[in-house]
């Protein structure tokens, strides 16, 4: 397993250090990794996690765009998250698996597409849970706070360590934010938008 996942995973030294690379029976010029690590994950909770997260937020974003451009949309959001991880962990040696990127960008698209939603989040106060319900502008803004606070971290830290791809997160969600406007369909008879934050409320843990 642990040699499949370092083939199919995307490993940037890979690419960095082809001398290692072909140590390991990796092959330098292989960029599938950079697609194929987008359906690996490291175990159930990391595959259900995502799979929360995707549906969460995935259908109302599908149903904007499309199934055929948001299949497309996902997965190039999934490529690009690849690329920004491998930019600021050009040498890292651990494979970095998930759809965590590509679910990010899909989030990055929820932001822009349905900003007056509300979320009903859990928020720990004093080790109690509260849930709380909040405009998701304001989840997303936390969000992408506590990933940029997590990837500035990790520069400060050697390459390969740590299980989180911060960046992957960012980049995807960055992305995401800015592919989307040329995936959506013209406007059609849908829902008025002010009911959408009565249609679209979402509930995050």
């Amino acid at each position: 397993l642990e040699r499949f996942i370092l083939h199919f995973g995307m490993v940037p030294a890979r690419y960095t250090n082809p001398a290692w690379a072909l140590s390991q029976g990796l092959s330098p010029m292989n960029l599938f990794p950079f697609l194929s690590s987008i359906f690996l994950h490291g175990g159930w909770m990391h595959f259900l996690g995502n799979m929360w997260s995707l549906w969460l937020f995935g259908d109302n974003v599908e149903d904007r765009v499309g199934h055929f451009r948001f299949l497309v949309f996902y997965l190039l959001c999934g490529l690009l998250a690849g690329v920004t991880h491998f930019i600021f962990n050009p040498t890292s040696r651990m494979p970095t698996i998930g759809a965590s990127g590509a679910i990010a960008g899909v989030m990055g698209a929820y932001f822009i597409m349905f900003p007056t939603a509300r979320v009903i989040t859990l928020v720990p106060i004093f080790f109690l849970p509260y849930f709380v319900e909040i405009p998701a502008v304001v989840f997303f803004f936390f969000w992408f706070l506590s990933q940029l606070y997590g990837g500035m971290f990790s520069l400060l830290l050697p390459q390969g360590i740590g299980g989180i791809a911060w960046w992957a997160h960012i980049g995807g969600f960055i992305f995401g934010i800015v592919l989307v406007p040329f995936f959506r369909k013209r406007r059609r008879a849908y829902r008025p938008y002010y009911l959408d934050e009565m249609y679209y409320k979402r509930f995050i843990l």
